[in-house]
């Protein structure tokens, strides 16, 4: 063979698709150049998540799992095989998603990443006095000791011998690691003027006509007729805090358990938004966290903090912003440890490469947003030696500001040049340039999208007619006239996280955008100091929790008037038309499928036979409302279900006007019965801003309401400002989309840099002022957007 012919080897240079049948893809074949940077866009629910996660990434993970031993996959996650006809060319998939980080308590940005691991070392290895392994170092292990006689097996003789053990953790004993402690407000728990036959207690369900409330009247162990603050120190003792007691009241048996852990297994075990309203006003009235006053919220142990390099503690660096931290590391010269250092100061340098230099290893990481998160996901993957694979990337633009998108373009690109495939879904123009190939879906979302409609270079796309290539170039105009506000809300001496004593007004009746660099202090002025106000609606970016038989219409409350509406017109109770109760097919449960288990092999969800995947009792679909029965509802979509049931004989005004805000933020192609766990990140914020739409707050808070819209959605959205502000509330926006910006009536710019070089306003006004301004980081970015 002469050297001029191309070796067979070097013939796999495509990722082949062929017949992608995921969600809504629609039979999508597509070519990907290995090596370059391929950038899938197309509106919200166009399908490219489904390309793209759930069918490319998702059958690499699958094969690479298979090379795994029977014995290894059954304690790993199964995985289906995606419906592709093809898939050929793939390498190793790695995911950098924007799915938050694991929202635990002990969960920090120093524990989620090797920075908290490497540091414990070092100080292990380096602090003095020397206390003890790295395990001293940790608030994730408590102090323990113990002895006592064991028997061991020698010889086939048994011999009892004494055996000691001492683990000495880093853990603070009085908060357990956590970095605050929960106080009882004991005024919430009961009226001590009042005897418990009184009604003394004042905790949901412990009425004196209640169970509970005849338990502690008649325990014995106090007077349930005097009042409580007559109690002795012991009966107080034993109200509060007595362990579970045996005794018979009425002539039952019954356990005895005081009120505080009784609370603590019945209430505080329930995660916070599960519970009832009245339950969770209770919980946020008796239940105070402050600051634990032996570590002073460090979480460590004073041992662990007397342990010092350089006069400074392990609780002093992670407390530290990172990029003090990799100067501190630096400047340590220390050849018995040289490779720990080396790699410390590798993993802080990428902190500050990718714009997160302002964190501490100390804040926790459940408060990351999902850009943040996404970010320090990357990390592990900057310094690393591999080379030809698949990076795949969910918008990796989120919560970045203009100023933010540059760097992030940088690191897509230099991952790249490495010699790897990166995968991106992005909808930013700025990210969508870079791109050595495009790949774009639609022509719209749900049942109208699922189809490539264009593929190929940027140049392409701009001259291809399709929805994104033709909104590739808008750019915004800046507003000519502004609403005048008719009121403030007043921000005095916000010092959250890196705030430096802010003073801001925030005008009411008008929206208002607030701005900056990642870090800069957006989210701690609003969620500090304007969220939990009176009157304040927060849509956040939290994740919708619900299980594949949660959808719109149960999310919503929509569910509730449409079973009413056909209860009432059939004569027959409203529990039949709830496919999670009396009405669910038998065979499958209401789950419209029926999953086989195969243990460590990817369970088979087959279509029920009997329901033929309607998830109703066959006699439930005889009743009907408007001609249809509750299946055929449940496979609207909510601009059908909006006339359906807004006009004629099927007219329901409750559920109306739910679809109506549905179909107001954008949502109109989602189906009534799609599970929610098949959404995109940017359908599900829609979903909430609709449900908190029906609330009866007059000031909305919106935390980056653009992430996951198209350019073509954006125009949309900024239709739907309008129409909240015009009916008279007050729509603040944390925001770092130019439109939005432009859009705005007033500006509340904050900076200069992120972390402690933020923290400041330093800019107010109208986006024209701002533009002419010209001296922030914003309003240079914001003049080049609208000059174009």
């Amino acid at each position: 063979m002469s050297t001029s012919e191309r070796h067979v080897a070097d013939s796999h240079d495509l990722i082949r698709v062929h017949g992608a049948r995921e969600n809504n893809l629609r039979e999508v074949s597509v070519e990907l150049p290995k090596r370059r940077l391929t950038v899938f866009t197309g509106v919200s629910g166009s399908g490219k998540s489904s390309l793209v996660f759930a069918t490319i990434a998702a059958e690499s993970q699958r094969m690479i799992n298979e090379t795994y031993s029977a014995f290894v996959q059954g304690f790993m996650p199964t995985m289906a095989r995606p419906d592709v006809d093809l898939l050929d060319g793939l390498t190793t998939a790695i995911i950098v998603d924007q799915e938050r980080m694991g929202g635990d308590v002990r969960s920090t940005v120093g524990t989620a990443t090797d920075v908290g691991a490497l540091l414990r070392i070092l100080f292990s290895r380096l602090g003095t006095p020397h206390v003890g392994s790295a395990k001293a170092f940790s608030f994730n292990v408590a102090s323990i000791s113990g002895s006592g006689a064991v028997t061991v097996e020698k010889g086939g003789r048994k011999i009892k011998e004494r055996r000691e053990f001492e683990i000495v953790g880093g853990a603070c004993p009085r908060c357990e690691g956590r970095g605050n402690v929960s106080d009882f407000d004991l005024t919430a728990l009961y009226d001590d003027s009042k005897s418990i036959a009184e009604g003394a207690l004042t905790i949901p369900n412990y009425s004196v006509d209640g169970w509970y409330g005849r338990i502690f009247a008649n325990s014995g162990f106090f007077p349930g007729d005097k009042p409580i603050r007559t109690f002795t120190t012991p009966q107080l003792d034993a109200l509060l805090y007595k362990e579970p007691t045996r005794i018979k009241v009425d002539g039952v048996n019954v356990t005895f358990e005081g009120l505080i852990p009784r609370i603590e297994k019945s209430f505080l075990a329930k995660d916070r938004e599960a519970m009832q309203p009245h339950i969770r006003a209770f919980v946020d009235r008796a239940i105070v966290f402050r600051t634990c006053p032996d570590c002073d919220g460090t979480r460590l142990s004073e041992l662990a903090r007397s342990s010092k390099i350089k006069g400074i503690s392990i609780a002093d660096a992670c407390a530290m912003q990172i990029n003090d931290l990799a100067s501190w590391v630096r400047d340590l010269d220390e050849p018995s440890v040289a490779p720990l250092l080396t790699s410390l100061r590798e993993t802080l340098d990428s902190f500050v490469e990718i714009g997160l230099g302002y964190l501490s290893l100390d804040r926790p990481a459940g408060t990351l947003s999902g850009g943040e998160a996404q970010r320090t996901k990357m990390i592990r993957h900057l310094g690393s030696s591999l080379t030809d694979v698949t990076y795949v990337f969910d918008e990796p633009t989120v919560g970045l500001h203009p100023h933010d998108i540059a760097r992030m373009n940088d690191l897509l690109l230099r991952l790249r040049d490495k010699g790897n495939t990166v995968l991106v879904v992005e909808h930013k123009p700025e990210t969508i340039v870079i791109a050595d190939h495009v790949v774009d879906l639609g022509p719209r979302a749900g049942t109208d999208g699922g189809q490539v409609v264009y593929e190929g270079t940027v140049a392409g796309l701009r001259s291809s007619g399709t929805l994104t290539g033709r909104h590739l170039d808008d750019r915004a105009r800046i507003k000519e006239s502004v609403r005048t506000p008719n009121g403030a809300l007043e921000i005095r001496g916000a010092d959250s996280h890196n705030l430096q004593g802010v003073d801001v007004d925030v005008p009411l009746g008008v929206l208002t955008v607030i701005t900056g660099v990642a870090g800069s202090g957006k989210s701690s002025l609003i969620h500090g100091s304007v969220a939990g106000r009176p009157g304040v609606v927060v849509v956040d970016q939290g994740a919708i929790k619900g299980s594949r038989r949660s959808n719109p219409a149960t999310y919503t409350g929509l569910l509730e008037p449409i079973r009413k509406a056909f209860a009432k017109a059939n004569g027959v109770k409203p529990a039949l038309f709830s496919a999670n109760s009396e009405g669910a097919c038998p065979n499958c449960n209401g789950a419209g499928v029926v999953y086989t288990d195969l243990a460590m092999m990817a369970g088979v969800a087959t279509t029920c036979e009997v329901c033929e995947g309607r998830r109703f009792d066959s006699s439930v679909l005889e009743y009907r409302f408007g001609g249809r029965d509750i299946s055929e509802v449940l496979a609207m979509p909510v601009a059908e279900a909006e006339k359906f049931f807004g006009a004629g004989e099927a007219r329901t005004p409750a559920a109306h006007r739910i679809l109506e805000r549905l179909a107001d933020v954008g949502l109109g192609y989602l189906t009534l019965g799609q599970p929610l766990t098949t959404l995109s990140g940017g359908e599900r914020q829609r979903l909430k801003l609709a449900v908190n739409m029906g609330e009866k707050g007059r000031i909305y808070v919106l935390d980056e309401p653009t992430t996951g819209l198209h350019l073509a959605d954006v125009e949309q959205l900024l239709a739907l400002l309008d129409r909240l502000v015009d009916s008279g509330l007050s729509v603040i926006v944390i925001e770092h989309h130019q439109a939005v910006m432009a859009h705005a009536d007033r500006i509340i710019d904050l900076g200069p840099g992120a972390g402690y070089d933020g923290g400041r306003v330093v800019f107010e006004g109208t986006p024209a002022e701002l533009v002419a301004d010209a001296s922030t980081l914003t309003g240079r970015h914001l003049a080049a957007y609208v000059a174009g």
